[in-house]
C-alpha cells in the first residue's frame, strides 16, 4: 500500500511533466504538477523532472522564483527529493552546456558532454546500471537492470554520492543519493516495470 504523501512535480517549463505524472498515478501516488509556492511548501515530497538545456532550466527556475524555495524545502526542511534526467544534472555544481552555468549545488559535480567518435550522441535507448553504493530507490531491483536514457550530457560527481554507473563509451553516473536527495539520469517513467518500482520506492520513503 502506497503512502498518502503529496508529491509535487515541479513545473518549470522543461518538458515530460505529464509522462512523470502519469507514471506516478499508475502506481497510485498522490501527485500534483505545480510551480506555486504554497503547493510546493505543503507537499511532502518534491520531484524535478526535465528534458532540455541546463542553462534554460536554471533560468526558468530563477524566473519562477523557485530556487530559494527549493533550497529551503530540500536543504533546510529535508523534504525527500527526486531529480530526473535534467533534474538530476541541475542539482550539481555546474554544467558546460551552451556555456558554463552554475547549478543548484546540492551535490558536488558537473555535467559534461559525451565526447565519442564512435557512439551516437545523444545517448538514446536502454542501458544497464551497475550499483556502486546503497540506494533505497533500488530496493527489489536487480543490479545490471536496464533503464531508458535520453541525454547528451552526463553527470560527473564525487564517488561518495554515486549510487550507480552506466557505460556509454565512458562510465558515467546514472544515479546519485545524498541523504534526502535522489537523482537518476535515466527516465524511470519510461522504464516500464523497474522504473515504476523506483517511483513506488520513492513514494513510500519516510522523511
Amino acid at each position: 500500500m502506497l503512502s498518502d504523501n503529496i508529491i509535487a512535480i515541479i513545473d518549470y517549463k522543461m518538458g515530460n511533466l505529464r509522462s512523470v505524472e502519469k507514471a506516478f498515478k499508475k502506481i497510485g501516488a498522490n501527485v500534483v504538477i505545480t510551480n506555486e509556492y504554497s503547493v510546493i511548501k505543503n507537499a511532502d515530497k518534491i520531484v524535478l523532472p526535465g528534458v532540455g538545456a541546463f542553462k534554460e532550466g536554471m533560468e526558468n527556475l530563477r524566473q519562477l522564483a523557485l530556487i530559494d524555495l527549493l533550497n529551503k524545502e530540500i536543504l533546510e526542511n529535508k523534504k525527500i527529493f527526486l531529480g530526473i534526467c535534467l533534474g538530476m544534472q541541475l542539482i550539481g555544481s555546474k554544467s558546460y552546456e551552451v556555456e558554463e552555468t552554475k547549478g543548484l549545488g546540492w551535490i558536488s559535480g558537473e555535467s559534461v558532454k559525451f565526447n565519442s567518435k564512435t557512439l551516437k550522441v545523444p545517448h538514446v535507448g536502454w542501458n544497464n546500471i551497475s550499483y556502486t553504493n546503497k540506494n533505497v530507490l533500488f530496493d527489489n531491483i536487480p543490479d545490471q537492470t536496464d533503464f531508458y536514457f535520453v541525454h547528451s550530457y552526463y553527470f560527473k560527481s564525487e564517488a561518495e554520492y554515486d549510487s550507480s554507473l552506466t557505460n556509454y563509451g565512458v562510465d558515467f553516473v546514472s544515479s546519485v543519493n545524498r541523504k534526502n536527495i535522489f537523482g537518476c539520469q535515466f527516465h524511470p517513467e519510461k522504464s516500464q516495470k523497474y522504473g515504476l518500482e523506483i517511483l513506488t520506492n520513492f513514494a513510500n520513503l519516510k522523511s
